[in-house]
């Protein structure tokens, strides 16, 4: 049985663009794991946040739809949120990961400091071993730190070792192929 999930969050078309910490970076590397996942038969399963209508990043709305590069392939899942965690009971994302066995999530996408954030130490408490690769997840300056240091604090102080292990692409690539052949 497959136990690692690729949890590819938020990755809009309202926000994931050039205003990104590591833009260029950001994308190679979460194209890169999707593809590999796929390759490897790990299962893809996408989360987008709903404001709510009349917001413009509602169903329906474009900048809701999930950027052009990641697009979901026909029959992956896709989770409708409108709270922080994509793992918030509400979603019924963590039933239905626990339901398929999975107790590693490969977690990339957006916002560093919003939703991967919250999703990190909820997957944490529900007890899923949590996974950051590097520069697969980003976020804008705000008012209390420029984005540099949003994705600093978080990936290389907050996180790792408390409620996530946040590894290079090569760890990641590895805990994704070999999954390959079970």
């Amino acid at each position: 049985m497959r136990d690692v999930v690729l949890l590819v969050i938020d990755t809009q078309k309202g926000i994931t663009d050039e205003r990104l910490f590591e833009f260029d970076r950001l994308r190679q590397n979460i194209m890169e794991l999707i593809a590999l996942a796929r390759k490897s038969g790990v299962e893809v399963v996408f989360v987008q946040h709903d404001d709510g209508p009349g917001s413009g990043f509602s169903k329906g709305d474009r900048d809701f739809e999930i950027f052009d590069d990641f697009a979901p392939a026909e029959g992956e899942k896709v989770f409708v949120k409108t709270v922080n965690s994509a793992l918030h009971p509400s979603t019924g994302l963590a039933d239905y990961l626990r339901g398929k066995g999975i107790k590693t999530i490969v977690t990339v996408g957006l916002q560093t400091n919003y939703c991967v954030d919250a999703t990190i130490h909820t997957g944490f408490d529900c007890g899923f071993e949590m996974l950051v690769p590097e520069y697969t997840n980003s976020t804008f300056d705000n008012e209390y730190m420029d984005k540099e240091a949003c994705y600093r604090y978080y990936n290389e102080f907050l996180w790792n070792g408390r409620f996530c292990r946040c590894v290079s692409m090569d760890e990641a690539r590895s805990a994704i192929s070999s999954k390959i052949g079970e």
